[in-house]
């Protein structure tokens, strides 16, 4: 098959639609399909034996990370010459757009696939109102394509009720060779310490450091927990803010990690606590369960489907007057249990992880792709 991306997110930049969609091309080029990818400019021209074609971008003023791309005539040309035999748009925005035009007026069967839950981001930054306005625009999107993949059972309902067709799971996946509990180490625990003593459980987060992340709802933990330490792996526009409102506390700010450094970062830590109540899946939750360790996360969006309260991790509620603070406080207490408890939920998490691997995942994308097109063929019959 020849399957053309349109993403607005890619490399250089980190995050978990990154890391699904490098691992789907790598896997997607090793079963022979061709791939090209449309993205913001700055990525590398070519990935894992796919060509990548850079899009000039710019970022966008709330949210710098992001960066929106134009379609231009090149991106069309680019396209033709590929000869797709279907076009796959993820998280259409701008450039995705793009690939949404393109597609419907070259005849190309498309698919789209949901992965930031950008309505719920609003209310973190001051304009929840314009969330039913966003939804029709995505429904009007999404609509567009023959398929639309979710990636937790939640997220798909939730399209399915905002009136987003033919919607279904596209499942999960990790790489557990990379992360992995082999990797704890001392040398890692004291970096992700800093200056702080090692008298007390390590905390850790992993993931951008941004408003709709609920980062600061950790820092009830740590006064609860006066031995606790934290330490926040990775970076992003919310720092400055984080680092101010973690001030006095037992906090270290570590930056990005990659590889097997973050692989031992996940493997090094007591616990990984992950408030976030705006996840689509949840994809550092199963890398820190692959690496053993113990989870908790929001009864909330695609956490579910990972977490079963109380055998691999702890749930937390969310919600209520004090921001889901008790409830994370309950959960993290839970999760730290005595040392047998904790040992279990470690096991327990690793098993979890393992039976997600991207080679599945990614299977399970191609009989997507083949099911479309089989359809496509029988309608033009």
């Amino acid at each position: 098959m020849r399957i053309a991306f349109f993403t607005e997110t890619f490399l250089p930049k980190v995050d978990g639609i990154v890391t699904r969609l490098t691992k789907t091309v790598r896997h997607l080029v090793e079963a022979g399909d061709e791939v090209v990818v449309f993205c913001p400019e700055g990525a590398p021209s070519h990935y894992m034996g796919a060509k990548v074609v850079g899009v000039p971008a710019m970022p966008l003023p709330l949210y710098p990370e992001l960066k929106l791309a134009l379609p231009r005539p090149a991106v069309a040309e680019a396209l033709e010459q590929f000869k797709p035999d279907l076009v796959h748009v993820v998280n259409p925005a701008v450039l995705g757009l793009g690939g949404i035009w393109l597609a419907k007026t070259s005849n190309i069967p498309l698919i789209a696939s949901y992965h930031t839950h950008l309505p719920k981001y609003l209310e973190h930054y001051g304009m929840g109102m314009l969330e039913p306005l966003l939804w029709e625009l995505l429904k009007a999107a999404h609509n567009q394509a023959v398929l639309n993949l979710c990636t937790s059972t939640a997220m798909v309902q939730e399209l399915s009720d905002k009136g987003i067709q033919h919607t279904a799971l596209w499942q999960r996946g990790v790489d557990t060779e990379l992360f992995r509990p082999e990797l704890r180490s001392d040398a890692m625990r004291q970096r992700l310490l800093g200056e702080h003593d090692d008298r007390g459980a390590l905390l850790i987060y992993v993931g951008r450091l941004s408003a709709e992340k609920q980062i600061e709802r950790i820092r009830p933990v740590l006064e609860a927990l006066p031995d606790a330490r934290l330490a926040l792996v990775g970076d992003g526009p919310h720092r400055q803010q984080l680092e101010k409102h973690f001030a006095g506390t037992a906090t270290t700010f570590v930056g990005y990690l990659g590889g097997e450094e973050l692989a031992s970062a996940y493997a090094s830590g007591d616990a990984f606590l992950f408030p976030s109540s705006t996840e689509t899946l949840g994809l550092v939750l199963l890398e820190a369960m692959a690496a053993g360790c113990p989870v908790v996360g929001a009864n909330r969006g695609g956490i579910p489907d990972i977490i079963s309260d109380g055998t691999n991790g702890c749930l937390y509620e969310p919600d209520g007057d004090d921001g889901g603070a008790a409830s994370l406080i309950s959960a993290t207490q839970r999760l730290l249990g005595n040392d047998l408890e904790r040992q279990a939920l470690r096991k327990a998490a690793r098993q979890e992880a393992e039976r997600w691997g991207w080679a599945g995942a990614t299977e399970q994308l191609r009989g997507y792709y083949r099911q479309v097109l089989g359809n496509e063929l029988q309608a033009a019959a």
